[in-house]
């Protein structure tokens, strides 16, 4: 891999279907930024996914709807143009009115994503397992969703509906909303803060098509493993804050053991090498263009 991927969206797009279609779980790690995701790929990932509330974080910001549609798309092409695996993306509400979700579709197509999802919230939303949260009407969703139908030009791209109507109306009004999405022409569900297996056995039974499972951390929903979720029949185990919490916890360690310590010397052990990141960079791959770029000696133990 040298500046770009060796794949093009489209082909992208159609390995995602076919890897869904198959009915095997797809465990997608969330990418914290560009690195990262060619650091999912590394480990054996076959998909990766960009959170809303982590690209919101990455800015200071909380999961309130404060990013925009162009934000999200600018960072998702630079997490595209490193890596092969297909990208899915959380597009929120779809920033707005049922045409600017259409919007959000073209440009997340521009964007070369293989998918995204849009919720039922309305703005401002908030993260999917807080309290509070408050829905935009069933028909209203319906037609947010064939606005995103209508505007997608790839007919690979994925279109993912999330409800997050467990929590404010109940299962059974979370399994009709997601039916009413699939009809409006929805892809696959992403049934949002489902409480424990006995709620995903019976979304499974009751919606003919691709089930994501958000197996975010600290929520509402167990942590299921890999067995459960392939035994309940689901499609996609989602880690879409684990990258995040992972970093910023070992960071706010390392402050602290800096500003007690006065040197990093003892946190040696806990970081990524120059090497590995050299190598995870692909310095090597860069001297066929250019000799002096990759023509140094690493320090020892580096």
């Amino acid at each position: 891999m040298l500046l770009h991927t060796r794949t093009t969206p489209a082909e992208r797009r159609r390995a995602l279907r076919e890897r869904l279609a198959t009915g095997r779980l797809l465990r997608m790690p969330g990418a914290l930024n560009p690195l990262t995701a060619r650091l999912i790929e590394e480990h054996g990932f076959e998909a990766a996914y960009l959170s809303g509330a982590v690209l919101a974080a990455d800015l200071g910001l909380p999961d309130i709807g404060l990013t925009t549609a162009t934000e999200i798309a600018a960072r998702a092409q630079q997490t595209t143009r490193v890596t092969d695996l297909p990208v899915l993306i959380d597009a929120d509400t779809g920033f707005g009115e049922p045409m600017n979700a259409a919007r959000t579709v073209q440009l997340m197509e521009d964007a070369g994503l293989a998918g995204l999802h849009l919720e039922d919230q309305v703005n401002p939303k908030r993260c999917g397992h807080l309290d509070g949260k408050t829905l935009a009407p069933r028909e209203e969703m319906v037609h947010r969703v064939r606005a995103a139908v209508d505007a997608r030009r790839d007919p690979d791209f994925l279109l993912m509906a999330r409800t997050d109507a467990r929590a404010v109306e109940g299962l059974p009004a979370a399994i009709d909303r997601a039916k009413a999405y699939v009809d409006a022409g929805a892809d696959a569900i992403f049934p949002e803060a489902l409480a424990d297996e006995a709620e995903f056995e019976a979304f499974r039974t009751a919606v003919d098509v691709p089930l994501l499972a958000n197996l975010t951390e600290f929520g509402k929903t167990p942590l299921l493993d890999t067995r459960a979720l392939e035994n309940l029949g689901y499609n996609i185990a989602l880690y879409p804050v684990t990258l995040l919490r992972l970093a910023m916890g070992a960071a706010e360690d390392g402050l602290r053991t800096l500003a007690a310590e006065g040197t990093q010397e003892s946190l040696l052990p806990r970081m990524q090498t120059r090497s590995r990141l050299y190598e995870l960079l692909g310095y090597q791959d860069y001297t066929a263009f250019d000799s002096a770029v990759f023509d140094f000696t690493l320090p020892p133990g580096t």
